[in-house]
């Protein structure tokens, strides 16, 4: 195989960068590891300033929301320089593009922050969001929303492709002032943009990516309501009736309600019925299949639209995984032998595979080591927690679960008693339990160590046998605890086990 070719086994290289995020309702500051394929953010803030309260009406950005805006800049500019950041990246949206006092404004916030500003137009902006969700969310098929205090972008992707885009006045915060705070009349407004959006009609049977900080929050609630075992949300999926219900439901509550429900950020509870009426009528217009949230937005597209082609095609979650091994696992050119090695078992001709089940496997072998400096009766918990809770995208929650179960049953071979289970079907469970009985045969052969399972055949063998091939000189690897291990797997496979030397 040669999917790995070009990788570097040296720890990534720490080069921060910078992207600073002038919103309608937010000012916000993610700090990144460096511009990779999947940033990891070191540092994230955000402040709610109320930037586009009343632009609607007056026009004007007001001078409390600005002075709470620029005293955050300033923090920021000074965050970035003590992480070490040697650039920031900037942006500001609709309430900076539309009030009459934004470009005075951004002259103020360009010298608080250090840095020059782009205004993105709704364009910009729509394009921005949906490349973060192309890059958190590769086969994305949909349509990507983003909901910011001020507007909300709608674009259409497929194969990682921008199609059609369109930006709605449809923020929280705009539709609090064109309402009046009424929420029967912002619903009346809502339905009169969405009858015109043609984008709309492509959604239909198609799934939705809910990108901004109000969907977050709705999300977090539904997590809630269903005890939902993974606090992970990039890549939570409601059906179409679930974000209806839930939808429905929240935008039927006052603030003072939402302030006490504890997944619901306080200062978010005067616009959450609004973001969440929003969504409601979008849901009745289109029809889509369901709701996907992607934490990738406008900051996320941004950093992406500035990587390399070859970079920005490759996959994000091997990337990931890739930089955990460099981090983390003892030899990484080891893991990168172990993704070769289980080749063997696996493909045409062998055990059935999809290209996403291929896909994973490689992932759980860069993963397969991570956990070695624990205490080893705690090896299997700490990959647990580490892998299902990564910050790693371009994977769906099932398909997280298997890699932490995966690495869980490599360090403890018997069945997990928790509720992640739940999220993963029996054919996967089982072929988890596969994959780790193949992980621990190679670290035993191999300690850990580049250089020898090249060395070593493990081959599907005639008259339902499985054949581990060991060449003459290493051939007193072999012992007790090899064949022990060897014919577990065997068994599992429901075969026979056979060692050859030579």
């Amino acid at each position: 195989m040669n999917w790995h070719k070009g990788y570097r086994t040296e720890p990534p290289k720490y080069r921060p960068v910078a992207v600073a995020d002038i919103g309608s309702n937010s000012v916000r500051l993610v700090v990144y590891d460096g511009l990779r394929r999947s940033p990891a953010p070191v540092f994230n803030e955000k402040i709610l300033c109320g930037l586009g309260r009343g632009v609607a009406t007056k026009g004007k950005l007001g001078e409390e929301g600005m002075a709470r805006a620029l005293a955050a800049l300033r923090r920021f500019r000074a965050i970035a320089r003590q992480i070490g950041a040697r650039e920031i990246f900037a942006v500001a949206t609709a309430a900076a593009r539309e009030a009459a006092n934004g470009e005075a404004f951004i002259d103020k916030a360009e010298k608080a922050l250090g840095a020059h500003i782009d205004v993105l137009t709704g364009k910009e902006e729509a394009r921005y969001a949906a490349l973060g969700v192309i890059a958190g969310i590769p086969g994305a098929d949909g349509v990507a929303g983003d909901l910011g205090g001020g507007s909300l972008e709608l674009v259409d992707i497929k194969d990682g492709m921008i199609r059609d885009g369109v930006t709605l006045p449809l923020g929280p915060l705009r539709l609090i002032d064109m309402s009046g705070g009424s929420i029967v009349r912002a619903r009346d407004i809502i339905d009169d943009y969405f009858a015109k959006a043609a984008i709309l009609d492509k959604l239909k049977g198609r799934s939705f990516y809910a990108v901004g900080g109000t969907w977050r929050n709705l999300a977090k609630v539904h997590m809630a309501q269903s005890h939902y075992p993974l606090h992970v949300l990039h890549g939570y999926r409601l059906t179409r009736p679930q974000a209806m219900s839930l939808a429905n439901l929240v935008s039927h509550l006052s603030a003072g309600s939402l302030k006490d429900v504890r997944e619901v950020s306080k200062s978010r509870a005067d616009t959450m019925p609004y973001g969440a009426l929003v969504l409601e009528r979008l849901l009745e217009h289109s029809r889509p299949s369901g709701v996907e949230v992607s934490v990738y937005g406008v900051r996320e597209g941004l950093l992406y639209a500035k990587l390399p082609r070859r970079k920005r095609d490759s996959d994000p979650l091997l990337a990931s995984c890739w930089d955990f091994a460099r981090r983390y696992a003892r030899s990484p050119a080891h893991e990168l032998e172990l993704c070769d090695w289980t080749d063997q078992l696996f493909g045409e001709g062998r055990l059935k595979e999809t290209p996403e089940q291929q896909r994973l496997r490689y992932a759980a072998c860069l993963l397969a080591d991570i956990g070695w400096r624990a205490h080893p009766d705690y090896r299997a918990e700490r990959s647990l927690g580490m892998i299902s809770q990564a910050a790693f995208v371009g994977i769906d929650h099932p398909g997280r679960v298997f890699l932490a179960l995966t690495v869980f049953y490599r360090y403890d071979g018997i069945a997990l008693a928790d509720n992640l289970t739940r999220l993963l079907d029996d054919e996967a469970n089982a072929r988890a339990h596969l994959l780790s009985n193949v992980f621990r045969l190679a670290y035993i052969l191999s300690a850990a160590m580049p250089g020898m399972l090249p060395r070593i055949v493990l081959e599907l063998g005639n008259n339902k046998t499985l054949l581990l091939k060991l060449p003459e000189k290493p051939a007193d690897r072999n012992g007790e605890r090899v064949e022990k291990r060897l014919a577990g797997l065997a068994n599992e496979l429901g075969r026979t086990s056979k060692v050859v030397i030579g």
